[in-house]
């Protein structure tokens, strides 16, 4: 399931209002005097993320959006009315960039928040404001500044509730085939996967929820060995972690794996690290008697946490599993609207 989403528009922020020319009409006031008064601003075009929105569908086919241009000054020193901001909700993890450079003007990481993209053009001034001792009765103005106008390109990569890490090859990618409808590429071998692949599950209460498998951690990983470095960023927008191990000869054994993957959690973000985790044995189904000393040592190890043993072959263990993070995925969405 591809969960990267592109709008390419442009936007242009409200002019501003032009100041007024306008002169005092009054009984024995010769000219009465300038009273013209300032335009008012342009509007913005802003974005502000919202949980309610799950798509860019509503902004995708918009060739431009504008904001209403700031109304004109009038007499009386009476400022015009500024524009109205055109406001435009997209979904949280909604990147921002100016389309032309290409530069980052905003990402928009949790609900609420709120990016000016263009500003509005600021108004003239009314002519009362030009009145000097030696210009009492100036016949001039000022012309409203023009509001920001520019290409964008809004890309969508939705913020993955949990985040599936682990050393490469441990069962990652089938799980999230097993559990989702996202159907990734699945070998016996290194680096299959080079892309984060997305899945999305129906939690409890009919709640859909987004798992991501982040490719290519490995010891070395926060110094680019492997894919880590460019991946580990994904894990950052995870509300928790699963934490997939196997019992692999090639290594020493699952505890001493979920040691070295969590080191370099820590040595690439000390928050990283702090993310609670789900542990899980994967592959349970392929193993033999003389696995029990490192399956009892890696029970004994996460006797704190939340531990599973799973087989997405037969599906030992994978009802239970999904039960939790379905369960825990709801629990950390109302501590977030708390």
């Amino acid at each position: 399931m591809k969960f990267v989403d592109q709008a390419v528009i442009e936007i242009i922020a409200g002019d501003g209002g032009s100041g007024a020319v306008s002169f005092r009409r009054e009984k024995y006031v010769p000219l009465g005097g300038p009273d013209g008064g300032d335009g008012g601003k342009g509007g913005d075009i802003v974005f502000i993320g919202d949980n309610n929105v799950s798509t860019l569908y509503d902004v995708r086919y918009q060739k431009k959006i504008k904001a209403e241009n700031g109304h004109d000054g009038m007499g009386a020193k009476k400022y015009g009315k500024q524009g109205k901001n055109a406001v435009i909700r997209v979904p949280v993890g909604t990147m921002i960039y100016d389309n032309d450079t290409g530069d980052l003007i905003a990402d928009i990481v949790k609900k609420k928040q709120r990016v000016v993209a263009a500003k509005g053009g600021i108004g003239g001034r009314g002519n009362v404001k030009f009145k000097t001792s030696v210009n009492k009765a100036p016949r001039y103005a000022q012309d409203g500044i023009p509001g920001e106008r520019k290409n964008i390109r809004l890309e969508l990569k939705l913020l993955a509730d949990v985040g599936i890490i682990g050393f490469p090859s441990v069962g990652k990618s089938t799980f999230i085939s097993v559990v989702s409808n996202s159907r990734p590429k699945i070998a016996d071998y290194h680096f299959t996967t080079l892309t984060p692949n997305l899945g999305m599950v129906e939690g409890p209460d009919f709640i859909p929820y987004v798992i991501a498998d982040i490719p290519g951690l490995i010891e070395g990983a926060h110094k680019g060995q492997g894919l880590g470095d460019r991946f580990l960023r994904h894990v950052e927008r995870s509300r928790f972690l699963v934490h997939m191990v196997e019992i692999n000869p090639a290594r020493k054994s699952p505890v001493e794996d979920i040691k070295i993957i969590n080191r370099e959690l820590e040595l690439f973000n000390k928050d990283l690290a702090s993310k609670e985790q789900i542990i899980v044995l994967t592959k349970t189904d392929i193993y033999a008697g003389e696995d029990k000393r490192l399956r009892d040592e890696l029970r004994d190890y996460t006797e704190k946490n939340t531990y599973f043993e799973i087989s997405s072959i037969t599906k030992e263990g994978i009802k239970e599993l999904l039960s939790l993070i379905g369960e825990k995925v709801i629990e950390y969405r109302k501590k977030e609207v708390s």
